[in-house]
Order: C-alpha cells, then sequence, then structure tokens
C-alpha cells in the first residue's frame, strides 16, 4: 500500500468554518464494523472504543499536525480557533456528540511529530443511545446511511524481530538505569522497547482492532493516523467539571490458572518493589491536577487490575474543576504528561535518561491518545499495548518501570509479555 501523502506539518489542513450536525440514530450495531476498508479507500479512521461504547470516524474535515515542546499548545490554540467559529447543531448532547476531534501526541518533544484531526464522519454509543455527526462546511449535508461493511482480511502472516534494541542489550540498559538509580540519580525510570513486525500483505487495521476490543474490552481502543492499540491507562477524563485519571504502575504476567492467578495478585498487591513503583505515578498525577481541581480524591491504597495477559496495581484520583478554570481535557493531558507511570520521578531526569540509554524514537507511544469536543471535555488515556504502521511494517512497542530493585532479566519478561495484546492481534485468526 502507498500511504497517503502527509501534509506539511507545519501548516493545518482546514477549510474555513465547521459545520457539525448531530442526530440521534437506532442502534447501529458493533461500531467497528461500519469502518470503511482504509487500504483500498484511504479515509483515514479513527476509532476510541470500551466495553462497545465510544466513536468511531473516518474521512478528514480538518486537522493539524504539530511537533516539539508546544505541540499541545499549538494543537489547543488551533482547535480553540476551529471550534470557536463552528456551527454546532447537536441534537443529542451527550458526550462524543457535537464537534469532536481525535488526536494522538508524541511522547518526547523530538524527535516525533502529533496530529489533530477532525473525522467527516463520527458514529458513537454511549449507554442505550446512539448518534451521526457529520462535520464539514455545508449545513444541508444529510448523515450517510449506515450499514455493517464486508469484514476485514485478517488473513496476513507476520515475521516478528527485534527492534533498535534486542533483549540482551535492553537487560543491559536496565541493569544501568538500576546502579543510576541506586547512585541516587534518580527514583524511577520507565525503558521501553521495540518489537518489528513484517507482514505480507498491508495491514486493515480494522482486524488487529476488531480483536483488540474483543479480548480487552476493560481496554480503551484506539486508533488515530497510523496509531493503534488497546490502552489500560486512562491519563485523563474531563466531564462537566468532574476529572478522573485511572494511574497503572507495577505489573505481573498472569498464568492462566485462576488460583494460581488469584495468589499472584496478592503478592503484587504486597510487593514493596511494584508499590514503590506505584506511588510514584499516583503522587505525580495527583501533583499535575492539584493546581486545576478543587477537591481531589486520592485512594490510600490501589486496586490489582485483571487484564487477560497481566494484571496491574491501579489507583483512579478524581478530582473537581472550578468554572473558573477554562482547561480543555487536552491542556490537561498536557500537564500530566508524561506521568511517572511512562517517565519516571524526577520527571526531568527520567525523560533525559531515557533520551540519553533507550536506544530508540517512541514516536507517539506513551504519549496522550485520545478525543475532545467543543467544550473541551473528552478522554485522552496513554499510548500503551501500542504500534505504529505503515503498509506491511508495524512497529510494536512495550515500556517497563525501574526502581531500585528491579530485576533485567524479570523486566525483559514483562515487556514481552506487554506485547502479547497487540501481537496476538496481529496474527491470531
Amino acid at each position: 500500500m502507498t500511504s497517503s501523502p502527509r501534509p506539511d506539518p507545519d501548516v493545518p489542513l482546514s477549510v474555513g468554518r465547521l459545520v457539525a450536525r448531530t442526530v440521534e440514530v437506532p442502534d447501529p450495531g458493533p461500531l467497528l464494523d461500519l469502518l470503511p476498508d482504509p487500504v483500498t479507500n484511504e479515509v483515514g479512521p479513527t476509532a476510541w472504543l470500551r466495553r462497545g461504547e465510544g466513536i468511531v470516524g473516518w474521512g478528514t474535515a480538518a486537522s493539524i499536525r504539530t511537533k516539539g515542546p508546544t505541540r499541545f499548545e499549538d494543537a489547543v490554540a488551533w482547535w480553540h480557533e476551529v471550534s470557536g467559529s463552528a456551527v454546532v447543531r447537536d441534537q443529542v448532547e451527550v458526550p462524543g456528540t457535537g464537534l469532536v476531534c481525535l488526536g494522538s501526541f508524541a511522547f518526547a518533544d523530538e524527535p516525533g511529530d502529533s496530529i489533530l484531526t477532525v473525522p467527516r464522519v463520527v458514529v458513537g454509543r454511549r449507554g442505550e443511545r446512539a448518534w451521526v455527526t457529520v462535520i464539514g462546511e455545508d449545513e444541508l449535508t444529510p448523515p450517510p446511511a449506515l450499514a455493517t461493511q464486508p469484514p476485514p482480511d485478517s488473513t496476513a502472516s507476520a515475521v516478528f524481530a527485534d527492534g533498535e534494541v534486542d533483549g540482551a542489550a535492553w537487560e543491559a540498559i536496565v541493569a544501568s538505569a538500576v546502579e543510576r538509580i541506586n547512585a541516587g540519580e534518580l527514583e524511577k525510570v520507565v525503558l521501553a522497547r521495540d518489537l518489528v513486525a513484517t507482514l505480507d500483505q498491508p495491514l486493515d487495521v480494522r482486524a488487529p482492532l476488531h480483536r483488540l476490543a474483543a479480548d480487552y474490552e476493560m481496554c480503551w481502543t484506539f486508533h488515530v493516523d497510523g496509531l493503534f492499540g488497546a490502552t489500560p491507562e486512562m491519563l485523563v477524563r474531563r466531564e462537566r467539571g468532574l476529572v478522573t485519571s485511572r494511574v497503572l504502575a507495577g505489573t505481573i504476567r498472569r498464568t492462566g490458572d485462576d488460583e494460581r492467578d488469584l495468589a499472584l495478585a496478592a503478592t503484587l498487591a504486597r510487593s514493596s518493589k511494584d508499590l514503590e513503583e506505584h506511588e510514584y505515578a499516583v503522587r505525580s498525577v495527583a501533583e499535575s491536577l492539584a493546581p486545576h481541581c478543587t477537591s481531589m480524591n486520592v485512594p490510600e491504597s490501589p486496586f490489582v487490575l485483571h487484564l487477560p495477559n497481566v494484571m496491574h496495581l491501579a489507583t483512579d484520583v478524581a478530582g473537581v474543576v472550578p468554572e473558573t478554570d477554562s482547561s480543555t481535557v487536552l491542556e490537561l493531558a498536557a500537564a500530566l504528561h508524561p506521568s511517572a507511570a511512562v517517565g519516571g520521578t524526577p520527571t526531568e531526569t527520567a525523560v533525559a535518561m531515557i533520551a540519553e540509554i533507550e536506544g530508540m524514537d517512541r514516536g507517539r507511544y506513551a504519549g496522550p491518545v485520545g478525543w475532545m469536543d467543543a467544550h473541551g471535555d473528552g478522554e485522552f488515556g496513554i499510548a500503551l499495548r501500542a504500534a505504529e504502521y505503515d503498509g506491511t511494517r508495524v512497529r510494536l512497542f512495550a515500556g517497563c518501570g525501574i526502581v531500585a530493585d528491579s530485576d533485567p532479566e524479570a523486566e525483559l519478561a514483562e515487556a514481552q509479555a506487554k506485547f502479547v495484546p497487540v501481537r496476538d492481534s496481529l496474527t491470531r485468526r
């Protein structure tokens, strides 16, 4: 497949004042079944789903690519301009209706680009209600007839190989980080590695999206501009003045034996290493959200989140944003990024160490990914259990939190477990 040409990253794609019209529709069935074939149509499908609810979209009404240290500020300024001049006719008025954009952002200031895009068609579901939004320049554009599309081609086979750093070299990098942590340079650093899959035909991303949504229904399945995955971690949700964030840090691999896994969950909940890692992550989120909130609820201890392949220590942080704070969900995501869960503690030192020793470009892996509406409400997760693709090449990512008593061999095994969701989504029939 020949990729669609990308516009100049410094020039936003927009066509004047946008008109968004949302109408309620009968239940259209599984939302992913509505996405057109991106291999033949190149319609730029987007998705943000959890347990059958969320939004999918296709086409492009407007978009902007940003990069560098001002990538968030530039995207927010553009969105204020676009949403401020738009005409919005919303008959449904629930989260995800009206004018919406979807975006994903680079982990680091350099290198990597970020994108915020407004689909031409958005279909969503929340509870018992479903809707379709048409976005363009014509107020009279009728909503499209929604129909289940032919199933995606899932016959591709894949050959996997180490990415920038092989397993043995990555263990050495982890060992070096542990030495520097014990020498007092920092408390925690999150190190990632990549795995490259070469397919025998261009990827129809709908196939792995279907599998991820089915297998990991407690996660948020996403696709924006060639980045897809199923993240268990909600960086920030803003909805009518309430802000929430799900923090994950501390992981143990599941065995598939329920009794054994319950014992492992108890071990995880008592692990001083994992509790320490988790405390850093929760503290970084709470401290970043505090300036925007009049009150906050930070649980004293985490719970164990059970996923099909791993278990995590998890904490849900909540806060109330006053009417005097106009911060959008994207601005809150920018304030939180990078949290200790994907960067480390102290943040500046950890991010510098990642750039120094990790040995690869993360791209948009571990950056914010999600959606936002014209009011600034929305959801941004962290792009974990994720991959970027272009044609027949798919680059998978996984990372681990490294603290003073981390064992390099165990961390490599954890990273391998975190590859499983996307790896299986590419190869399972």
